[in-house]
C-alpha cells in the first residue's frame, strides 16, 4: 500500500521549493563524490590535511543530502538520488583521473565549492517567498560550505618553482 504525502505547502511553492531542494540533492551528492574521488588520490606535503579535511566535506555533503532529501519528502516530493540523475545533473568541476598533486586538489575543491555555495545562494533567493524552512536548511549548508571553502583557500599558497 502506498500513500502519498500532501504538502502543506500551495502549489507553487511547493514547485520552487522542491525543484530547489531536488538541484541542491544532485549538488550535494556531486560533491560527496568530488571529495571521495580527490580523498583517494591526493598526494603531496599537504597530504594529512588535505586528506582529512576532504572527509570533512564528504561526511558534511553526506549529511545534508539526508536532510535536502527528507525535507523534500516531508513536502510530498520523492528526492531522487539515483546516479543516473545525478549524472545527468551534475556540472561541479572536478578533478582529473588519477593521482593528484595536493595543490591541485586544493584548486579544485575551492572550485567546486565556490559553484555550490553560488547555486546555493540563488536557491536560496528563490525559497525566501516559497518556504523559509527550506530556506532556513539551505542557509545553514552554505554556511558550512563557506567554511570548507575558507579552510581549502586558506592552504592555496604559492609555491617556489
Amino acid at each position: 500500500m502506498t500513500s502519498v504525502v500532501k504538502s502543506t505547502l500551495p502549489e507553487e511553492a511547493r514547485r520552487v521549493t522542491c525543484e530547489a531542494l531536488q538541484d541542491t540533492l544532485v549538488d550535494l551528492l556531486g560533491l560527496s563524490l568530488i571529495g571521495k574521488q580527490a580523498h583517494w588520490n591526493v598526494m603531496g606535503p599537504m597530504f594529512r590535511p588535505v586528506h582529512l579535511q576532504l572527509d570533512e566535506v564528504v561526511a558534511a555533503a553526506r549529511s545534508y543530502a539526508d536532510a535536502v532529501a527528507e525535507r523534500a519528502a516531508a513536502l510530498g516530493t520523492p528526492p531522487d538520488g539515483r546516479p543516473p540523475t545525478v549524472a545527468n545533473g551534475f556540472t561541479l568541476p572536478s578533478p582529473a583521473e588519477g593521482w593528484l598533486p595536493d595543490c591541485d586538489v586544493v584548486q579544485v575543491m575551492v572550485a567546486a565549492l565556490e559553484t555550490v555555495i553560488g547555486r546555493l545562494r540563488e536557491r536560496i533567493d528563490a525559497t525566501e517567498k516559497s518556504d523559509l524552512v527550506t530556506q532556513d536548511l539551505l542557509i545553514g549548508i552554505s554556511a558550512e560550505f563557506e567554511k570548507q571553502r575558507w579552510m581549502f583557500a586558506a592552504q592555496n599558497i604559492p609555491r617556489e618553482s
